[in-house]
C-alpha cells in the first residue's frame, strides 16, 4: 500500500467503477481488506489531510507529508476497529490532529519561518503590487499561526479551513464544543491584531 506524496489531479482513478460508490460502502469493502477501496479512500482524503499537517506544522513539508501517510497507515491497520462507515473522515482528521500535536510538543516554539515554509503560493493577480501585498500578507498570517498554542491552532484550522463543525472539532480534539469555541475565539482575535496591517 503506497501513499506518498499528496495526490496530484493526474494521477488516474482506480478502475471497476469504485468511484460510484459511496464512502460506507468503500469504507466497509476496505475493512474487509480490499486495497482498491481503501486506495480510493485515499485519494479521496489525501489532499486535505496532508494539507491540515502542512499548516498545522507550520509548513514543514517533509513532515506533513510523513504524518499524512503515517495516518493513512494507522488506518489501514486500525480500520477493522472502526464502528461506523460514515465516521472515517473524522477518524482521519482525529488521527492526524493528535500526530501533528505529539510533534508539536516535542519541538520548541517557532520564532521564525523561511520563505519556503510559507502555508500556500499567493494566486496570480496580473498586478505585481498586489501579488507582493498578497505574499507579505501570507507570510504574516503563517508566523501568526505558528505562533498560536498548538490546541488553538488546531481548532481554528479545522474550523476555517476545513469547514468542520464546533461540535466535530470537539470530538476530534477530545475537547467540549464549549472549549472549542473559546480556543478558535482567542486564535481569531490575535490573528486579527496580526494581520491588521493588511487589511
Amino acid at each position: 500500500m503506497t501513499t506518498a506524496g499528496p495526490a496530484t489531479p493526474s494521477e488516474a482513478e482506480p478502475a471497476g467503477g469504485l468511484v460510484e460508490l459511496d464512502e460506507a460502502t468503500l469504507v466497509a469493502r476496505a475493512r474487509d481488506r480490499d486495497p482498491a477501496s481503501f486506495e480510493l479512500l485515499v485519494r479521496r482524503y489525501q489532499r486535505r489531510i496532508y494539507t491540515l499537517c502542512l499548516r498545522m506544522l507550520n509548513g514543514a513539508s517533509g513532515d506533513a507529508e510523513d504524518v499524512a501517510q503515517e495516518t493513512f497507515l494507522t488506518a489501514w491497520r486500525r480500520l477493522p476497529e472502526l464502528q461506523h462507515d460514515a465516521a472515517f473522515g473524522g477518524w482521519l482528521y482525529r488521527t492526524a490532529t493528535n500526530k501533528c500535536l505529539t510533534i508539536l510538543q516535542r519541538r520548541k516554539p517557532v520564532d521564525e519561518l523561511d520563505d519556503r515554509n510559507e502555508l500556500a503560493e499567493p494566486s496570480a493577480t496580473g498586478d505585481p503590487d498586489r501579488s507582493v501585498h498578497n505574499s507579505e500578507a501570507m507570510k504574516a498570517l503563517t508566523l501568526a499561526l505558528a505562533q498560536l498554542p498548538p490546541p488553538q491552532r488546531a481548532c481554528w484550522l479545522l474550523r476555517e479551513v476545513h469547514g468542520r463543525s464546533y461540535n466535530e472539532i470537539a470530538e476530534l480534539v477530545d475537547a467540549t464544543p464549549t472549549a472549542v469555541r473559546g480556543r478558535i475565539a482567542r486564535a481569531r482575535a490575535e490573528l486579527a491584531e496580526v494581520m491588521k496591517p493588511w487589511r
